[in-house]
């Protein structure tokens, strides 16, 4: 790149954070910020658990576990085992290392402090250089309401029902009254250049743009505004997405993220293996770049960003 760009990428589970981790190891310390998806947030034995956040920090601070993608490489669990004996459903996996983020996370916020006070003094503790921001201080929850009208807690969902259950519609409750916070506005504002990661869009990238002022400050931003389809030959590389957006009348292509992203990107990323999808997309006035998106080592993640950062210098010129 021929100058230090500030980019602002909005992420949320293991894509997110995977790209996030290519983009801060190819741009210079301090040129990108991520907005972190808040609306799988949860509480769980007394403790405010953030899972996306602590994904994004733990993968930035190289301390992930790497098969999953998410919780501390080399965890243990004693704690949740010593729970398990007491008679509790450990449904949710908390590691021993990791419990020590939920712990000092929760009374951090009894004593008042913001959500983005506490992520950016644990990420800095970790080493993480890159400022991680939470899409708001107040709290969203992500809800699934089932094909046969039940009401499902994100996690509840995602983890314990291995997102098995069918998939009616998706509410982001708080949304409506949760505040943008300043920090978010001011990276977003100082940009010049949006990435959306490729996250699921219904359940990490969609909370981010329920919050009030966020949609709004995308679609206005005078700078390239590109997307990554977390979607190849039809099939999410991890998660739920292609299953998700098949029952919520989506066809799980990046035509389709190129349509839900309608008036946010400039550019769209996907994968080879959809080059066909190339002159559809392109005939929309959405830019390109057709590339191996898969991610599955450090080096991937590299050399994805570097791509990506090259090719959004070309995009308005």
């Amino acid at each position: 790149m021929s100058e230090p760009m500030h980019v602002v990428a909005l992420a949320g589970g293991v894509g997110g954070a995977r790209l996030a981790l290519g983009l801060a190891r190819t741009l210079p310390p301090g040129a990108l910020t991520v907005i972190v998806n808040t609306g799988d947030d949860f509480e769980l034995y007394g403790l405010h658990i953030s899972p996306d956040l602590d994904t994004v920090t733990y993968t930035l601070a190289g301390l992930v576990n790497p098969d999953p993608g998410w919780g501390l490489a080399g965890d243990t669990f004693a704690c949740l085992e010593m729970i398990g004996r007491y008679g509790e459903d450990t449904w949710f996996r908390l590691g021993d290392r990791d419990m020590a983020t939920h712990i000092l996370r929760t009374a951090a916020l009894r004593r008042g402090e913001t959500l983005t006070e506490i992520t950016a003094r644990l990420a800095a503790a970790l080493g993480v250089r890159t400022k991680i921001l939470p899409m708001t201080d107040d709290p969203v929850a992500t809800m699934i309401i089932t094909a046969n009208g039940e009401k499902l807690e994100f996690q509840d969902y995602f983890v314990r029902r291995r997102w098995q259950p069918v998939v009616r519609s998706v509410v982001y409750e708080g949304a409506e009254v949760a505040r943008l916070p300043k920090t978010v506005q001011e990276a977003v504002k100082s940009a010049n250049a949006i990435v959306i990661a490729p996250s699921n869009p219904i359940l990490s990238i969609d909370p981010i743009l329920a919050v009030p002022g966020m949609r709004e400050l995308i679609a206005d931003a005078d700078v390239p505004r590109i997307a990554v389809s977390p979607i190849v030959g039809g099939k999410a590389i991890k998660g739920p997405a292609a299953k998700l957006m098949r029952e919520m009348g989506m066809e799980p292509a990046p035509a389709a993220i190129a349509a839900h992203y309608n008036g946010l990107i400039d550019g769209l990323v996907f994968d080879i293996e959809d080059e066909g999808e190339k002159e559809n997309i392109e005939a929309s006035g959405i830019s390109t770049l057709v590339t191996d998106t898969i991610m599955r080592t450090d080096e991937d993640k590299i050399r994805l960003a570097a791509e990506i950062l090259d090719w959004i210098g070309g995009i308005r010129e």
